[in-house]
């Protein structure tokens, strides 16, 4: 029986700085976690600990638990704390945690989220609990100007004073497919290119790859080239609504799907397990517009509205991601974000920015995506490797109820019913080549020239001139001219091998 090899090859040529700090380390062993033995002394410990730290300190607290993020630099996890009982303070102390008193309670977040979601449900806005600042971040891109500025802020403003922040972003909010090189699928009008994220073993045992859900909502079959004949169907897509993701079955049962992302220059890492996102965590994305980049984790269960592709007056809302500030470009989207350890992270959404500029990527939470698709990780010859951790991975800290200090899972619900959904529709994004415009022909200045504050309430319409419509031709020779820099797509296929 024929065979078909599938890597995740994508990107080409990897960014220096990512790939310096990730390559050497790919594959090595972490040191274990060291605790003192002193009571109430912070455990030191790695960022995907952090998460099952969170939890564990979470039933401890009870209400007075009120978010927790990862201190990168000091390797601890700190937890948010309201009002409560001085023992089950100590306990959490002693659990490992660092503890500081907070202002606002997680119910007073979620709140605040809900009242966002009611009132500034605006195409180009974001919002997603920031526990480092026990406020929720609001952000707004650069085609949030006049009434629904003002609006924004008098929402903002009625939460009351110290619940949250605004700050603007120059770029557009966009999902990020392309017509280009990498996967592809033919539609009307052009090429639909889009980048996979990790392969994985369906429930029915058959082997399969997760990718962005407005790739597998955009087209149904896709191909390791731009002519080619499909290699894998779409089985199962969710965008907009509770996710942005997709399961794609390759054709042929026989195909060989290792768990390992390809990071260029003949650089893999082995993928182990699925984990849920902490913020503060360093995390690494591939591509295949941009290649390998890191950045950090910045929010969770993060409500993005983006301009409808199908509606000009209508908001295609996505619920329960992560937000980063890694950067992005288009025809990255369904790449995957994962750790230096090996740990699947996400699946690249969308974002504001480029890789010349910067900006914030949201990426769909893998934990998320397996339990939804019934999916594992890895091939039909590794299925049994974690199936239970890595399909119910977080199960509880990633589905609508919010990992804690995640909020949105009261604010989120509708979308069909699906945990953590807000109201949702479309596909795509208005400005970009996308679901509804797949010529593979776009093209476009991103000029943006918005106003960035850090926190406040920020004043000016933030209006910029032009788009970011994507990357350029079929072959993947596309720009984000924001910066006057252009940004070649790189002709790596997502899937490679020989039958």
């Amino acid at each position: 029986m024929p065979k078909r090899k599938a890597a995740i090859a994508v990107g080409g040529v990897a960014a220096l700085g990512a790939a310096a700090l990730l390559l050497p380390n790919a594959n090595a062993s972490q040191d274990k976690d060291q605790a003192s033995s002193a009571a109430g002394t912070a455990k030191t410990l790695k960022a995907k600990d952090a998460s099952d730290l969170s939890a564990q300190v979470r039933k401890i607290l009870g209400d007075a638990f009120a978010g927790s993020y990862y201190d990168n630099a000091k390797q601890q996890l700190v937890v948010n704390v309201v009002s409560g009982d001085d023992n089950v303070v100590v306990q959490a102390k002693k659990a490992g945690a660092v503890v500081r008193e907070v202002a606002n309670s997680t119910a007073e977040l979620k709140a605040a989220a809900r009242t966002l979601k009611a009132k500034a449900t605006i195409p180009g806005t974001s919002w997603a609990v920031d526990p480092r600042t026990d406020k929720v971040l609001v952000t707004a891109d650069r085609t949030v100007t006049g009434a629904q500025w003002n609006r924004l802020r008098s929402t903002v403003r009625g939460l009351g004073s110290g619940m949250a922040t605004v700050k603007r972003s120059s770029g557009t909010f966009k999902t990020l497919l392309s017509g280009g090189d990498a996967i592809f699928s033919q539609v009307q009008g052009g090429n639909v290119r889009c980048s996979l994220g990790f392969n994985v073993t369906a429930s029915d045992g058959s082997p399969a790859f997760l990718t962005a859900g407005h790739c597998g909502v955009a087209a149904k079959d896709w191909s390791d080239s731009q002519t080619g004949q499909p290699l894998a169907t779409v089985d199962q897509a969710t965008f907009p609504g509770a996710g942005d993701f997709s399961l794609v079955k390759y054709n042929d049962p026989a195909t060989q799907a290792p768990s390992e992302v390809n990071t260029g220059n003949g650089q893999t890492v082995q993928i182990n397990q699925a984990a849920d996102a902490t913020v503060g965590e360093s995390v690494f994305r591939m591509g295949s517009t941009t290649g390998l980049h890191d950045g950090q984790v910045t929010g969770l269960d993060a409500t993005v509205n983006f301009q409808s592709e199908t509606d000009p007056n209508g908001v295609d809302t996505v619920t329960g991601l992560i937000q980063t500030d890694v950067c992005a470009e288009a025809g990255d989207s369904g790449g995957s974000l994962f750790t230096q350890d090996g740990s699947a992270v996400g699946l690249t959404s969308g974002g504001s920015g480029d890789c010349t500029n910067g900006g914030e990527t949201f990426f769909q939470p893998v934990t998320a995506a397996l339990q939804a698709t019934g999916a594992t990780l890895g091939n039909a010859g590794n299925a049994g490797n974690g199936a239970g951790d890595q399909a119910g991975a977080g199960a509880g800290d990633q589905s609508g109820a919010g990992a804690g200090d995640q909020s949105g899972a009261g604010d989120q619900s509708g979308a069909g019913g699906q945990a953590g959904a807000g109201d949702q529709s479309g596909a795509g994004a208005g400005d970009q080549a996308g679901a509804g415009d797949q010529s593979g022909a776009g093209a476009g200045d991103q000029s943006g020239a918005g106003d960035q504050a850090g926190a406040g309430d920020v004043s000016g319409d933030g209006s910029g001139a032009g788009d970011q419509a994507g990357a350029g031709d079929a072959s993947g020779a596309g720009h984000a001219a924001g910066g006057g820099a252009g940004t070649a797509g790189h002709g790596a296929t997502s899937l490679t091998g020989t039958r």
